[in-house]
Protein backbone atom coordinates (compact mmCIF):
# COMPACT_ATOMS: atom_id res chain seq x y z
CA UNK A 1 0.00 0.00 0.00
CA UNK A 2 1.28 3.31 -1.16
CA UNK A 3 2.40 5.61 1.58
CA UNK A 4 0.42 8.68 2.08
CA UNK A 5 2.52 12.00 2.03
CA UNK A 6 2.09 15.59 3.14
CA UNK A 7 1.24 18.36 0.47
CA UNK A 8 3.81 20.55 1.63
CA UNK A 9 6.65 21.48 3.84
CA UNK A 10 4.75 24.28 5.33
CA UNK A 11 2.00 21.80 6.65
CA UNK A 12 4.94 19.40 8.00
CA UNK A 13 5.98 22.04 10.20
CA UNK A 14 2.72 23.55 11.16
CA UNK A 15 1.64 20.10 11.82
CA UNK A 16 4.44 19.29 13.84
CA UNK A 17 4.25 21.92 15.37
CA UNK A 18 0.72 21.84 16.32
CA UNK A 19 1.40 18.70 17.73
CA UNK A 20 4.33 20.48 20.15
CA UNK A 21 2.19 23.47 20.98
CA UNK A 22 -0.57 22.62 23.57
CA UNK A 23 -1.90 23.30 26.52
CA UNK A 24 1.69 23.21 28.19
CA UNK A 25 2.27 26.12 26.06
CA UNK A 26 -0.35 28.61 26.92
CA UNK A 27 -1.59 27.12 29.81
CA UNK A 28 1.18 25.92 31.96
CA UNK A 29 3.92 27.86 30.77
CA UNK A 30 3.49 31.32 31.95
CA UNK A 31 1.68 30.24 35.10
CA UNK A 32 5.39 28.40 35.71
CA UNK A 33 6.74 31.36 34.46
CA UNK A 34 5.70 33.30 36.85
CA UNK A 35 6.23 31.21 39.24
CA UNK A 36 9.74 30.80 38.70
CA UNK A 37 10.12 34.10 38.26
CA UNK A 38 9.72 35.97 35.17
CA UNK A 39 12.93 36.78 32.47
CA UNK A 40 15.35 34.67 34.00
CA UNK A 41 13.40 31.40 33.69
CA UNK A 42 12.56 32.05 30.20
CA UNK A 43 16.13 32.23 29.24
CA UNK A 44 17.09 29.34 30.70
CA UNK A 45 14.28 27.43 29.21
CA UNK A 46 15.58 28.43 25.78
CA UNK A 47 19.22 27.45 26.84
CA UNK A 48 17.67 23.78 27.33
CA UNK A 49 15.24 23.99 24.41
CA UNK A 50 18.10 24.19 22.36
CA UNK A 51 20.43 22.00 23.85
CA UNK A 52 18.00 19.04 24.51
CA UNK A 53 14.60 19.14 22.43
CA UNK A 54 15.95 20.17 18.94
CA UNK A 55 18.33 16.89 19.05
CA UNK A 56 15.92 14.52 20.34
CA UNK A 57 13.21 16.01 17.67
CA UNK A 58 15.78 15.86 14.96
CA UNK A 59 16.58 11.70 16.21
CA UNK A 60 11.92 11.43 16.51
CA UNK A 61 11.94 12.71 12.55
CA UNK A 62 15.03 10.72 10.96
CA UNK A 63 13.45 7.07 12.58
CA UNK A 64 10.45 8.33 10.82
CA UNK A 65 11.62 8.89 7.99
CA UNK A 66 14.40 6.44 7.58
CA UNK A 67 11.68 3.96 8.14
CA UNK A 68 8.56 5.01 6.24
CA UNK A 69 6.55 4.12 9.42
CA UNK A 70 4.56 4.38 12.05
CA UNK A 71 6.11 3.99 15.76
CA UNK A 72 4.13 0.65 15.37
CA UNK A 73 6.94 -0.50 12.72
CA UNK A 74 9.61 1.57 12.91
CA UNK A 75 12.10 0.01 14.75
CA UNK A 76 11.41 -3.58 12.91
CA UNK A 77 12.99 -1.34 9.50
CA UNK A 78 15.90 0.18 11.40
CA UNK A 79 17.26 -2.22 14.49
CA UNK A 80 20.10 -4.86 13.88
CA UNK A 81 18.50 -8.42 13.64
CA UNK A 82 17.79 -10.01 16.79
CA UNK A 83 17.47 -7.07 18.89
CA UNK A 84 14.71 -6.05 20.91
CA UNK A 85 14.91 -1.96 20.31
CA UNK A 86 10.99 -2.52 18.81
CA UNK A 87 9.54 -3.53 22.25
CA UNK A 88 9.43 0.09 22.62
CA UNK A 89 7.61 0.88 19.74
CA UNK A 90 4.68 -0.85 21.46
CA UNK A 91 5.53 1.39 24.40
CA UNK A 92 4.98 4.53 22.74
CA UNK A 93 1.58 3.68 21.27
CA UNK A 94 0.28 2.82 24.45
CA UNK A 95 1.66 6.45 25.68
CA UNK A 96 -0.36 8.11 22.66
CA UNK A 97 -3.47 6.40 23.83
CA UNK A 98 -2.56 7.50 27.69
CA UNK A 99 -1.91 11.23 26.59
CA UNK A 100 -5.04 11.61 24.50
CA UNK A 101 -7.11 9.49 27.85
CA UNK A 102 -7.11 12.90 29.93
CA UNK A 103 -6.00 15.30 27.56
CA UNK A 104 -9.19 15.02 25.83
CA UNK A 105 -11.03 15.64 28.81
CA UNK A 106 -9.04 19.40 28.86
CA UNK A 107 -9.80 19.80 25.55
CA UNK A 108 -12.97 19.23 26.11
CA UNK A 109 -12.63 21.95 29.00
CA UNK A 110 -11.74 24.48 26.65
CA UNK A 111 -13.91 24.06 23.96
CA UNK A 112 -16.68 24.50 27.05
CA UNK A 113 -15.29 27.78 28.18
CA UNK A 114 -15.38 28.80 24.61
CA UNK A 115 -19.23 28.29 24.56
CA UNK A 116 -19.52 29.17 28.03
CA UNK A 117 -17.94 32.70 27.49
CA UNK A 118 -19.56 33.28 24.24
CA UNK A 119 -22.82 32.87 25.70
CA UNK A 120 -22.00 35.39 28.70
CA UNK A 121 -22.31 32.13 31.54
CA UNK A 122 -19.49 34.06 33.25
CA UNK A 123 -20.93 37.28 32.92
CA UNK A 124 -21.01 39.66 36.14
CA UNK A 125 -19.51 36.44 38.47
CA UNK A 126 -16.58 37.20 40.53
CA UNK A 127 -13.33 34.77 41.36
CA UNK A 128 -15.01 33.23 43.52
CA UNK A 129 -18.20 32.95 42.00
CA UNK A 130 -15.96 31.70 38.67
CA UNK A 131 -14.15 28.71 40.91
CA UNK A 132 -17.65 27.90 42.31
CA UNK A 133 -18.72 27.31 38.39
CA UNK A 134 -15.72 25.33 37.22
CA UNK A 135 -16.05 23.16 40.48
CA UNK A 136 -19.64 22.52 38.97
CA UNK A 137 -18.37 21.43 35.66
CA UNK A 138 -16.45 19.06 36.89
CA UNK A 139 -19.00 17.50 38.91
CA UNK A 140 -21.60 17.30 36.31
CA UNK A 141 -20.32 14.10 34.63
CA UNK A 142 -22.90 14.24 31.48
CA UNK A 143 -20.88 17.95 30.44
CA UNK A 144 -17.55 16.03 31.06
CA UNK A 145 -18.72 12.90 28.59
CA UNK A 146 -20.24 15.21 26.03
CA UNK A 147 -17.47 17.94 25.55
CA UNK A 148 -14.88 15.14 25.83
CA UNK A 149 -17.10 13.38 23.02
CA UNK A 150 -16.96 15.79 20.78
CA UNK A 151 -13.42 16.67 20.80
CA UNK A 152 -12.79 12.77 19.95
CA UNK A 153 -15.60 12.38 17.57
CA UNK A 154 -13.73 16.29 15.35
CA UNK A 155 -10.56 14.58 15.83
CA UNK A 156 -11.17 10.88 14.16
CA UNK A 157 -13.64 12.92 11.67
CA UNK A 158 -10.97 14.78 10.59
CA UNK A 159 -8.57 12.39 10.30
CA UNK A 160 -10.18 9.98 8.36
CA UNK A 161 -10.67 12.61 5.82
CA UNK A 162 -7.13 11.45 4.75
CA UNK A 163 -3.50 13.09 5.40
CA UNK A 164 -3.58 16.17 2.99
CA UNK A 165 -7.31 16.55 2.72
CA UNK A 166 -8.10 16.11 6.18
CA UNK A 167 -5.33 16.77 8.87
CA UNK A 168 -2.98 18.80 6.81
CA UNK A 169 -5.97 20.79 5.13
CA UNK A 170 -7.76 21.84 9.05
CA UNK A 171 -4.30 22.06 11.00
CA UNK A 172 -3.07 24.80 8.61
CA UNK A 173 -6.39 26.77 8.45
CA UNK A 174 -6.53 25.95 12.72
CA UNK A 175 -3.01 26.91 13.15
CA UNK A 176 -2.89 29.55 11.29
CA UNK A 177 -5.96 31.25 12.70
CA UNK A 178 -4.38 30.39 16.42
CA UNK A 179 -1.49 32.99 15.75
CA UNK A 180 -3.81 35.70 14.53
CA UNK A 181 -5.51 35.57 17.50
CA UNK A 182 -2.70 34.99 19.42
CA UNK A 183 -1.43 38.17 17.73
CA UNK A 184 -4.68 40.57 18.52
CA UNK A 185 -4.94 39.38 21.81
CA UNK A 186 -1.40 39.85 22.65
CA UNK A 187 -1.24 43.52 21.12
CA UNK A 188 -4.65 44.01 23.31
CA UNK A 189 -3.46 42.89 26.32
CA UNK A 190 0.19 44.87 25.75
CA UNK A 191 -1.55 48.37 26.08
CA UNK A 192 -4.06 47.57 28.82
CA UNK A 193 -3.63 50.58 31.43
CA UNK A 194 -1.33 48.77 33.87
CA UNK A 195 -0.25 46.58 32.19
CA UNK A 196 3.81 47.68 31.34
CA UNK A 197 4.50 45.92 34.71
CA UNK A 198 3.73 42.72 33.73
CA UNK A 199 5.37 43.12 30.69
CA UNK A 200 8.41 44.01 32.86
CA UNK A 201 7.90 41.08 35.37
CA UNK A 202 7.79 38.88 32.89
CA UNK A 203 10.52 39.51 30.23
CA UNK A 204 13.24 41.31 32.45
CA UNK A 205 15.95 38.98 33.35
CA UNK A 206 15.66 39.38 37.72
CA UNK A 207 18.85 37.83 39.17
CA UNK A 208 17.58 38.31 43.17
CA UNK A 209 14.01 37.20 41.95
CA UNK A 210 15.32 33.87 41.34
CA UNK A 211 17.58 33.65 43.90
CA UNK A 212 14.02 33.79 46.30
CA UNK A 213 12.73 30.54 43.99
CA UNK A 214 16.12 28.84 44.38
CA UNK A 215 18.53 28.46 41.34
CA UNK A 216 18.26 24.80 41.79
CA UNK A 217 14.45 25.03 40.88
CA UNK A 218 14.32 27.62 38.62
CA UNK A 219 16.94 24.74 36.42
CA UNK A 220 15.05 22.16 37.02
CA UNK A 221 11.80 23.57 36.18
CA UNK A 222 13.35 25.30 33.01
CA UNK A 223 14.72 21.77 31.76
CA UNK A 224 11.44 20.02 32.56
CA UNK A 225 9.59 22.07 30.64
CA UNK A 226 11.71 22.62 27.67
CA UNK A 227 11.69 19.26 27.45
CA UNK A 228 8.11 18.24 27.85
CA UNK A 229 6.80 20.98 25.47
CA UNK A 230 8.31 19.33 22.09
CA UNK A 231 6.13 15.68 23.37
CA UNK A 232 8.90 13.77 22.47
CA UNK A 233 9.46 10.34 23.73
CA UNK A 234 6.33 8.48 22.28
CA UNK A 235 6.47 8.82 18.62
CA UNK A 236 4.07 11.40 18.10
CA UNK A 237 6.43 13.33 15.87
CA UNK A 238 8.23 10.35 14.79
CA UNK A 239 4.82 9.61 12.60
CA UNK A 240 5.38 12.90 10.67
CA UNK A 241 8.91 12.56 9.72
CA UNK A 242 7.64 9.29 7.81
CA UNK A 243 5.20 11.56 5.90
CA UNK A 244 8.21 14.11 4.28
CA UNK A 245 10.72 13.71 1.59
CA UNK A 246 14.36 13.92 1.63
CA UNK A 247 14.31 17.97 0.52
CA UNK A 248 15.08 19.32 3.83
CA UNK A 249 17.53 18.30 6.80
CA UNK A 250 15.83 17.48 9.78
CA UNK A 251 17.89 18.94 12.56
CA UNK A 252 16.89 22.76 10.73
CA UNK A 253 13.28 21.33 10.55
CA UNK A 254 13.59 20.94 14.13
CA UNK A 255 14.48 24.26 14.99
CA UNK A 256 11.43 25.56 13.33
CA UNK A 257 9.30 23.71 15.04
CA UNK A 258 11.00 24.67 18.51
CA UNK A 259 10.47 27.97 16.88
CA UNK A 260 7.02 28.18 16.01
CA UNK A 261 6.24 26.32 19.82
CA UNK A 262 8.15 28.74 21.81
CA UNK A 263 6.70 31.53 19.83
CA UNK A 264 2.96 30.42 21.00
CA UNK A 265 4.70 29.81 24.70
CA UNK A 266 5.87 33.17 24.69
CA UNK A 267 3.25 35.23 22.74
CA UNK A 268 0.78 33.40 25.68
CA UNK A 269 2.43 35.29 28.28
CA UNK A 270 2.34 38.42 26.89
CA UNK A 271 -1.51 38.08 26.76
CA UNK A 272 -1.63 36.97 30.30
CA UNK A 273 1.25 38.90 32.39
CA UNK A 274 0.01 42.13 31.10
CA UNK A 275 -3.37 41.36 32.21
CA UNK A 276 -2.76 39.68 35.47
CA UNK A 277 -0.33 43.35 36.56
CA UNK A 278 -3.32 45.53 35.01
CA UNK A 279 -6.19 44.28 37.39
CA UNK A 280 -4.10 42.92 40.59
CA UNK A 281 -3.90 39.15 40.03
CA UNK A 282 -1.14 36.89 41.44
CA UNK A 283 0.51 35.51 38.12
CA UNK A 284 1.52 32.28 40.23
CA UNK A 285 -1.60 31.34 40.92
CA UNK A 286 -1.01 28.11 39.01
CA UNK A 287 -3.44 25.44 37.22
CA UNK A 288 -6.53 27.91 38.18
CA UNK A 289 -5.15 30.87 36.04
CA UNK A 290 -6.61 29.64 33.08
CA UNK A 291 -9.99 28.72 34.38
CA UNK A 292 -10.72 30.84 37.57
CA UNK A 293 -8.11 34.21 36.98
CA UNK A 294 -8.87 34.97 33.42
CA UNK A 295 -12.43 34.67 32.74
CA UNK A 296 -12.29 37.12 36.16
CA UNK A 297 -10.28 39.32 34.08
CA UNK A 298 -12.25 39.16 30.96
CA UNK A 299 -15.81 40.31 32.99
CA UNK A 300 -14.07 43.43 34.10
CA UNK A 301 -12.41 44.94 30.58
CA UNK A 302 -14.66 46.37 27.83
CA UNK A 303 -16.22 44.05 25.47
CA UNK A 304 -14.73 40.83 27.52
CA UNK A 305 -17.08 38.41 25.87
CA UNK A 306 -15.48 39.28 22.34
CA UNK A 307 -11.80 38.70 24.13
CA UNK A 308 -12.64 35.81 26.24
CA UNK A 309 -14.63 33.91 23.24
CA UNK A 310 -10.94 35.03 21.11
CA UNK A 311 -9.01 33.47 23.70
CA UNK A 312 -11.01 30.41 24.53
CA UNK A 313 -10.73 29.80 20.50
CA UNK A 314 -7.05 30.27 20.55
CA UNK A 315 -7.13 27.77 23.65
CA UNK A 316 -9.32 24.93 22.05
CA UNK A 317 -6.96 25.41 18.99
CA UNK A 318 -4.11 24.76 20.53
CA UNK A 319 -6.07 21.87 22.41
CA UNK A 320 -6.92 20.62 19.45
CA UNK A 321 -4.02 20.57 17.18
CA UNK A 322 -2.28 18.24 19.29
CA UNK A 323 -5.35 15.82 19.50
CA UNK A 324 -5.20 15.52 16.00
CA UNK A 325 -1.74 14.66 15.63
CA UNK A 326 -1.75 11.92 18.34
CA UNK A 327 -4.82 10.99 17.06
CA UNK A 328 -2.98 10.45 13.28
CA UNK A 329 -0.32 8.38 15.27
CA UNK A 330 -2.64 6.01 16.37
CA UNK A 331 -4.33 5.71 13.14
CA UNK A 332 -1.01 5.31 11.61
CA UNK A 333 -0.15 2.83 13.96
CA UNK A 334 -2.96 0.56 13.74
CA UNK A 335 -2.84 0.82 10.33
CA UNK A 336 0.89 -0.61 10.22
CA UNK A 337 -0.38 -3.40 12.78
CA UNK A 338 -3.62 -4.76 11.58
CA UNK A 339 -3.69 -3.65 7.50
CA UNK A 340 -7.05 -1.79 8.36
CA UNK A 341 -8.45 0.92 5.91
CA UNK A 342 -8.03 4.73 7.25
CA UNK A 343 -11.90 4.70 7.70
CA UNK A 344 -11.71 1.52 9.57
CA UNK A 345 -9.04 2.59 12.20
CA UNK A 346 -10.63 5.40 12.57
CA UNK A 347 -14.19 4.49 13.47
CA UNK A 348 -12.51 1.42 15.76
CA UNK A 349 -10.21 4.10 17.38
CA UNK A 350 -12.77 6.80 17.94
CA UNK A 351 -15.27 4.24 19.83
CA UNK A 352 -12.08 2.80 21.93
CA UNK A 353 -10.81 6.46 22.40
CA UNK A 354 -14.26 7.56 24.12
CA UNK A 355 -14.17 4.74 26.29
CA UNK A 356 -10.79 5.05 27.52
CA UNK A 357 -11.37 8.44 28.11
CA UNK A 358 -14.46 8.07 30.40
CA UNK A 359 -12.48 7.11 33.72
CA UNK A 360 -10.75 10.52 33.22
CA UNK A 361 -14.18 12.43 32.33
CA UNK A 362 -16.02 10.93 35.09
CA UNK A 363 -13.24 10.87 37.82
CA UNK A 364 -13.95 14.56 39.10
CA UNK A 365 -17.63 13.10 39.76
CA UNK A 366 -18.54 9.44 39.44
CA UNK A 367 -15.58 7.85 39.71
CA UNK A 368 -14.11 10.74 42.17
CA UNK A 369 -13.54 8.27 45.45
CA UNK A 370 -10.66 6.60 43.48
CA UNK A 371 -7.71 8.45 44.43
CA UNK A 372 -4.43 6.83 42.73
CA UNK A 373 -2.16 9.29 44.64
CA UNK A 374 -4.51 9.85 47.65
CA UNK A 375 -6.57 13.01 48.65
CA UNK A 376 -7.27 14.97 46.11
CA UNK A 377 -5.58 12.94 43.48
CA UNK A 378 -7.69 11.78 39.94
CA UNK A 379 -7.50 9.20 37.25
CA UNK A 380 -6.04 12.46 34.96
CA UNK A 381 -3.21 12.56 37.60
CA UNK A 382 -2.66 8.99 36.88
CA UNK A 383 -2.53 9.55 33.58
CA UNK A 384 -0.52 12.47 33.65
CA UNK A 385 2.17 10.98 35.38
CA UNK A 386 2.39 7.67 33.63
CA UNK A 387 3.08 9.67 30.45
CA UNK A 388 4.62 12.64 31.55
CA UNK A 389 6.65 11.60 34.10
CA UNK A 390 7.65 7.88 33.14
CA UNK A 391 7.28 7.26 28.91
CA UNK A 392 8.31 10.53 27.78
CA UNK A 393 11.81 10.89 28.99
CA UNK A 394 11.98 7.12 29.39
CA UNK A 395 11.35 6.90 25.56
CA UNK A 396 13.59 10.05 24.77
CA UNK A 397 16.19 8.27 26.45
CA UNK A 398 15.60 4.71 24.05
CA UNK A 399 15.61 6.95 21.12
CA UNK A 400 18.83 8.71 21.58
CA UNK A 401 20.56 5.61 22.96
CA UNK A 402 18.92 3.63 19.62
CA UNK A 403 20.49 6.32 17.59
CA UNK A 404 23.96 6.82 18.81
CA UNK A 405 24.50 2.92 19.67
CA UNK A 406 26.44 0.31 17.62
CA UNK A 407 24.26 -1.83 18.68
CA UNK A 408 20.95 0.14 17.66
CA UNK A 409 20.60 2.17 14.29
CA UNK A 410 24.34 3.85 15.05
CA UNK A 411 25.49 7.32 14.67
CA UNK A 412 26.54 7.46 11.29
CA UNK A 413 22.56 5.90 10.16
CA UNK A 414 21.07 8.65 12.15
CA UNK A 415 23.59 11.69 10.87
CA UNK A 416 23.38 10.73 6.93
CA UNK A 417 19.61 10.48 7.20
CA UNK A 418 19.13 13.57 9.51
CA UNK A 419 21.63 15.53 6.60
CA UNK A 420 19.81 14.46 3.66
CA UNK A 421 18.64 17.66 1.95
CA UNK A 422 18.98 21.70 2.51
CA UNK A 423 19.43 23.27 5.58
CA UNK A 424 21.04 23.01 9.12
CA UNK A 425 22.97 20.23 9.68
CA UNK A 426 23.92 17.43 12.21
CA UNK A 427 27.95 17.84 12.94
CA UNK A 428 30.34 15.08 13.67
CA UNK A 429 31.72 16.83 16.80
CA UNK A 430 28.25 16.75 18.23
CA UNK A 431 28.65 13.36 18.43
CA UNK A 432 30.13 13.42 21.59
CA UNK A 433 27.54 15.47 23.35
CA UNK A 434 24.56 13.38 21.93
CA UNK A 435 26.27 10.19 22.73
CA UNK A 436 27.39 10.87 26.71
CA UNK A 437 25.68 14.48 27.74
CA UNK A 438 22.72 14.45 26.41
CA UNK A 439 21.39 11.14 27.88
CA UNK A 440 22.52 12.39 30.98
CA UNK A 441 20.19 15.76 31.08
CA UNK A 442 17.44 13.62 29.68
CA UNK A 443 17.87 10.75 32.76
CA UNK A 444 18.19 13.81 35.08
CA UNK A 445 14.75 15.44 33.82
CA UNK A 446 13.35 11.80 34.50
CA UNK A 447 14.82 11.58 38.16
CA UNK A 448 13.96 14.97 39.32
CA UNK A 449 10.32 14.49 37.74
CA UNK A 450 10.24 11.40 39.93
CA UNK A 451 11.65 13.17 43.14
CA UNK A 452 9.55 15.88 42.97
CA UNK A 453 6.50 13.91 42.31
CA UNK A 454 6.20 11.85 45.23
CA UNK A 455 8.64 13.93 47.66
Amino acid sequence: MQREKLGSRLGFILLSAGCAIGIGNVWKFPYITGQYGGGIFVLIYLLFLVIMGVPVMTMEFALGRASQKSPAKMYQQLEPEGSKWHLHGYLAIIGNYLLMMFYTTVAGWMLYYFVATAMGKFEGLNADGVAVAFNDILADGGTMILYMAIVVAVGFLVCSLGLQNGLERVTKIMMLALLGIMMVLAIHSIFMEGGSEGLAYYLLPDVERMKEVGVGNVIVGAMNQAFFTLSLGIGAMAIFGSYIDKERSLMGEAVNVAILDTFVALASGLIIFPACFAYGVEVDSGPSLIFITLPNIFNNIPMGRVWGSLFFVFMSFAALSTVLAVFEGIIASTIDLFGWSRKKACIINGILMFVLSLPCALGFNVLSSVRPFGEGSTFMDLEDFIVSNLLLPIGSLIFILFCVSKRGWGWDNFMKEANEGKGLKVRNWMRVYMTYVLPIIVFIVFAVGLYNFFV
